[in-house]
């Protein structure tokens, strides 16, 4: 459960503008694969199927996934459509996403 919202979704802005995000499923899985990904933000509304294959990816490679909230607000934390599963690929950012946990 995030604590505090704003500056979680804020500081997930700002590393989208620091080029440290990648979004959408396939994208995030390759990440993930490649030991890039330091944490996974996973919508609250995505689909089991969804949710299954990146929790599974995640746990087998030890990469800690982080449960969001809705698709919307997640595509507009980073200014883009919805999006279901976003992969952080800076560990300073991850660290500070972190602490809003």
């Amino acid at each position: 459960m995030i604590k505090n919202k704003e500056k979680f979704y804020g500081l997930l802005g700002l590393a989208m503008r620091a080029g440290k995000i990648v979004s959408g499923e396939e994208l995030s899985v390759q990440e993930i694969k490649n030991n890039r990904a330091k944490c996974v933000i996973l919508a609250g509304d995505a689909s089991e199927g969804t949710k299954k294959k990146i929790q599974n990816k995640c746990c087998f490679y030890q990469v800690p996934v982080i449960i969001g909230d809705h698709r919307v607000i997640l595509g507009n934390a980073i200014g883009k459509d919805e999006r279901v599963v976003i992969a952080v690929c800076d560990s300073g950012f991850t660290k500070k996403l972190m602490t809003y946990i």
